[in-house]
């Protein structure tokens, strides 16, 4: 899948591309299109994203209004993530769990690549696993931020199937070769 960041400068201090890139990336490809919105009001958008071939829209647990947000994206046909801040804690997402596909823990504050991972987030990451793997759940767990081939071991031990890599690919001169690589430690885990 392609994990796609859309910033508002709002929520998060930068801003990012929107629906028109979206529905550009998706004349392009028909991997999954995976929108992890770093914004204030996700909801007013979420539609423009459906329209522009967004799969899946992901929204943070700390905007608030959670039930809305998650009916809205399901009403839409949407897949449907809530992302975590790394200090926020496992029981903020835990009531939703059975109701979203994807748990984003982001292990670095967003809003800018090429920031170090924060290891304590794999705390909340083994809570996650644990507490999906109880209740048997298929929620997938993602992680984001500072994940390259030295910090994705760490995080696919905790318990998280999902890493996206920003910098540690495109910042590579062989971007393929470093997914390959990131790839291949997640499963060597």
């Amino acid at each position: 899948m392609l994990h796609v960041d859309v910033m508002d400068g709002h929520f998060v201090p930068n801003l990012s591309l929107g629906p028109p890139v979206v529905a550009a990336l998706r004349s392009c490809t028909d991997l999954p299109l995976d929108c992890h919105l770093m914004m204030t009001n996700p909801g007013d958008y979420l539609e423009a994203f459906k329209r522009a071939g967004a799969d899946s829209c992901t929204v943070h647990v700390e905007v608030g209004d959670t039930a809305a947000l998650v009916d809205q994206a399901r009403t839409l046909g949407l897949k449907v993530g809530l992302a975590l801040n790394p200090d926020a804690t496992f029981e903020a997402v835990a009531p939703w769990l059975h109701r979203i596909d994807l748990l984003l823990c982001m292990t670095v504050f967003p809003g800018f690549g090429g920031q170090s991972f924060i290891a304590s987030v794999m705390d909340t990451v083994a809570a996650a696993r644990a507490d999906i793997d109880r209740r048997g759940l298929s929620t997938i767990i993602q992680v984001d931020g500072g994940i390259d081939v030295d910090t994705v071991p760490v995080a696919a031990a905790a318990g998280a199937t999902n890493f996206v890599a920003g910098t540690a690919v495109f910042g590579s001169p062989e971007p393929a070769a470093a997914i390959r690589t990131i790839r291949d430690a997640a499963t060597a885990a």
